[in-house]
């Protein structure tokens, strides 16, 4: 019941009204996935809080730049096309690094850890809208690792405005990042992502959430 409430107050702030509580699709309804090319893969946006990792391709590699330190600990390539409803939600690659930010933003992530440095998952998507109309989405309303670790949308590090409104044949690209260092020393086997439920301009529910399951 409790996760529950939880689910139901992310989208009654996402979506500006009282609705029904998300759920993940049955496996008999959920929608195709299909591949996409490598050679699509785009640069991302540099954040203005985090280290551009972009050159970091293979575990043990460390990039460094005025915002601070990263590390690369382990990839997945994904390319993965999932259609929910009209929105077309591609995951491109998932990284954990291991990052040491700049004594300048140190304060930046105090509301997410006490800790000077920390690992992270780093998830890269795309959002399109594939309908005419406008439609309200969040790519990931709900974070879990296999070693305890659960998170919302309020503690994602990176800030670049993904959730909310997509206007007709919009899209938008960026990326997503959660804290895990409390996994004491254990091994991240996978992560799950429950995203939010699409809805329209009305605020009413067109199609139900998804759960991705992703393996290290």
């Amino acid at each position: 019941m409790k996760k529950a409430f939880i689910i139901i107050s992310f989208v009654y702030l996402l979506a500006g009204c009282s609705l029904s509580s998300i759920q993940p699709i049955p496996k008999a309804e959920q929608t195709r996935e299909t591949k996409i090319s490598e050679a699509e893969h785009d640069a991302y946006y540099n954040n203005p809080q985090v280290t551009d990792d972009s050159t970091l391709q293979k575990p043990g590699q460390t990039v460094t730049d005025e915002k601070g330190e990263a590390t690369l600990k382990a990839v997945k390539q994904l390319n993965q096309v999932y259609h929910i409803g009209d929105i077309e939600y591609t995951i491109r690659e998932v990284k954990l690094l291991h990052y040491r930010p700049d004594y300048s933003l140190i304060d930046y992530f105090h509301p997410l850890t006490e800790e000077e440095e920390f690992d992270f998952i780093k998830i890269s998507v795309d959002i399109k809208n594939l309908s005419i109309e406008k439609r309200n989405f969040a790519p990931i309303a709900l974070f879990e690792t296999n070693t305890g670790v659960k998170a919302d949308w309020n503690q994602d590090m990176y800030l670049e405005h993904l959730n909310g409104v997509l206007e007709g044949k919009d899209s938008k690209r960026g990326s997503l990042g959660f804290i895990v260092n409390e996994t004491k020393n254990q091994k991240i086997e996978w992560i799950k992502i429950l995203t939010s439920d699409v809805y329209n301009e009305k605020q009413e529910r067109l199609e139900e959430a998804q759960t991705i399951k992703i393996n290290f």
